[in-house]
């Protein structure tokens, strides 16, 4: 699975990244990648129900680096529509980790 955590995204640019299969993560208010000391060489797991129809457009997710920094991301599939097109949440492609 691919995602991509941002501040925020244009509409057309979260609906190209869903298209592609990548999961449109925002950071929460007041949080980014400098405030949380990321650096972008980490290796990030997130954490989605196990069941993909416990999933819900908005949704807020839990992030853990490889090296133990947690964090709270909005899941930024705004409609339901959107998450049925998501390639990313069919069973072959559920896995944890990406880079």
């Amino acid at each position: 699975m691919k995602a991509v955590i941002a501040k925020s995204f244009e509409r057309i640019h979260r609906s190209n990244l869903v298209g592609m299969g990548i999961i449109p993560l925002c950071f929460k208010p007041g949080e980014d990648a400098e405030t949380l000391g990321l650096t972008g060489h980490e290796c990030y797991s997130i954490d989605l129900p196990s069941n993909v129809s416990e999933i819900r457009p908005g949704q807020d997710v839990t992030v853990v680096t490889d090296n133990g920094k947690s964090f709270t991301c909005t899941l930024r599939f705004d409609t339901e529509v959107m998450m049925e097109t998501q390639p990313c949440f069919s069973p072959q492609n559920r896995i944890s980790f990406i880079s």
